[in-house]
């Protein structure tokens, strides 16, 4: 692959972004009671991993900015799971769901920690 143009086209991006609209539809099933609370918090993180990276992208000019961005991108990734846990401890999802979403979250933290930890990988110079 060439030189990225765009975060749409880093793996990560694509990644959370298909995570978060698995999230979306599997949220779809939750209880009416949970509309202002679970589901609004799970969906929310889900969608900050995407605009945090997005965010992160255009900061490339100032190494701190773009780490900043990433380390919250990897705090949203991380409430995610947080409120999986509390999603298959309520049995809102069957286990199989969680496996799948749990796995893709510590997919996206693996490579947010990498693009952390090497950030003149990815700043402008």
């Amino acid at each position: 692959m060439g030189k990225i143009a765009s975060f749409r086209e880093l793996r990560v991006y694509i990644q959370a972004m298909d995570a978060a609209m698995e999230i979306f539809d599997v949220t779809k099933t939750f209880p009416a009671d949970e509309k202002f609370s679970l589901t609004d918090q799970i969906r929310r993180s889900s969608r900050g991993v995407c605009a945090n990276i997005g965010e992160a992208w255009h900061k490339r000019r100032y190494e701190k900015h773009f780490v900043s961005k990433i380390t919250d991108a990897s705090m949203e990734a991380s409430e995610t799971r947080v409120w999986l846990d509390i999603a298959i401890q309520c049995n809102y999802i069957q286990q199989d769901t969680f496996d799948t979403l749990d796995a893709k979250y510590g997919l996206i933290l693996a490579q947010l920690v990498t693009m952390e930890s090497r950030p003149q990988d990815w700043i402008i110079k």
